[in-house]
C-alpha cells in the first residue's frame, strides 16, 4: 500500500515569525492522526532559515509516536559525518527504527555557497563529499572499531550509540537528474526526486531499476516529494501555489513549476494526479501542502482509497 507523507512546514512557521515548535508538533500529530505513514522536515542553515531538522526529529521521535520521521532534505555535507553518524544514531534509537534520512547535494545557487561557506564546507566536489560521508556513517554505525583515510582521518574509532536499525538508518538520495538516479542506486537505500511530472518519474525510475540489477542491490524505495493544494476552483488553487512557490524561493513560479512537480485542484482530481506518480513507481508520496492543512490533510486521508 502507499505510503503518505506530510512536509511539517518549519520553514513557513519562521516566515510567519512563529519560532515556537509547538504548532509544528501539533501539526504532526493532526497529520498521524489522519493516518498518514510519516513527518518530514527541511534543512537550511540560513538561506531559508528554519529549525534545525535533528534537533526537530528528536523531539519528534518522542512526541510523535507511531510515524516515520525524515529529513527532506538534508544537506548533511555541511555536517562532520562522525556528529553526524552519532546524531543520526540517537534520533534511530529515540524513534526506534522510525527514521528515514533525505539527502542531498544542494543547489548550484548563491545562498547554497553561502551556507558551504559559512560553514566551513568547499562547495566543489559536493557529490564525493556526501558519498564519502555516508559511507563514512554506516562504517561507524557498525560499532566496530573504524579507522579512515579520506576527506577525514580515523584511526580505531568507536562511536556510540550504534542505531536501532541494523546497518543505521535507511538514506536517500534527492535527485532528479538521470546521473542522480543512478547515484542512489548505487549508492542508496532509497531515491527522493522532487518532480517534475510523473512521465519523468517513470522515465528515470526505468534507470534506477536497471542501474540497481547493474550493481546487484535491490531496487531502493522511491519517495517523491509533491506540492499541492486543495480547491474546489482549480484556478484559485494554483494561485496560492505560483505565490507560495514565489514568496518561498524568491523566483518565478513558472521557473520553480518546470522543475518541481506541483498540482492545484479538487481532492478528486487530486487522486488521479498522485496516481500517476504511483503508476511511474513511486512507494512514498510525501506532500507539500499549500493552504488550509487540516482541511487537506483529512480530504487527502479521504481520497487515500482511491489510490
Amino acid at each position: 500500500m502507499v505510503k503518505l507523507g506530510y512536509l511539517v512546514p518549519t520553514r513557513e512557521q519562521i516566515m510567519q515569525g512563529e519560532h515556537s515548535t509547538r504548532g509544528l508538533l501539533d501539526r504532526g500529530r493532526f497529520a498521524r492522526d489522519q493516518g498518514f505513514d510519516s513527518l518530514w522536515v527541511g534543512d537550511s542553515l540560513f538561506a531559508r532559515p528554519r529549525h534545525d531538522p535533528l534537533s526537530l526529529l528528536a523531539g519528534m521521535a518522542t512526541a510523535i509516536p507511531d510515524v516515520e520521521l525524515g529529513t527532506a532534505i538534508l544537506l548533511s555535507s555541511l555536517r562532520n559525518p562522525v556528529l553526524l553518524a552519532q546524531q543520526l544514531a540517537t534520533i534511530d534509537q529515540l524513534s526506534e527504527g522510525r527514521l528515514r534520512v533525505g539527502v542531498g547535494i544542494g543547489a548550484n545557487a548563491p545562498p547554497i555557497h553561502a551556507e558551504f561557506s559559512a560553514a566551513g564546507v568547499p562547495f566543489e566536489k559536493r557529490v564525493g563529499r556526501l558519498v564519502e560521508s555516508i559511507n563514512l556513517c554506516r562504517a561507524l554505525w557498525t560499532g566496530q572499531p573504524v579507522s579512515w583515510q579520506g576527506r577525514w582521518l580515523l584511526d580505531q574509532v568507536i562511536v556510540a550509540p550504534s542505531p536501532y536499525t541494523a546497518g543505521g538508518p535507511p538514506i536517500w538520495y534527492a535527485s532528479s537528474v538521470d546521473v542522480g538516479v543512478a547515484r542512489a542506486a548505487q549508492y542508496f537505500d532509497g531515491w527522493f526526486p522532487i518532480g517534475p511530472d510523473a512521465q519523468t518519474v517513470k522515465r528515470q525510475h526505468g534507470i534506477l531499476r536497471k542501474e540497481a540489477g547493474r550493481f546487484d542491490r535491490a531496487l531502493p524505495t522511491t519517495a517523491v516529494y509533491l506540492t499541492v493544494c486543495i480547491d474546489d476552483d482549480a484556478d484559485r488553487a494554483n494561485q496560492h501555489i505560483d505565490a507560495y512557490l514565489e514568496e518561498y524561493y524568491s523566483l518565478p513560479p513558472k521557473i520553480l513549476r518546470s522543475v518541481q512537480a506541483c498540482f492545484g485542484g479538487t481532492a478528486g482530481a487530486m487522486a488521479n494526479w498522485l496516481r500517476e506518480f504511483l503508476d511511474a513507481g513511486a512507494d512514498h508520496l510525501v506532500l507539500r501542502i499549500v493552504g488550509d492543512y487540516k482541511k487537506s490533510l483529512v480530504e487527502l486521508s479521504r481520497i487515500r482509497a482511491d489510490l
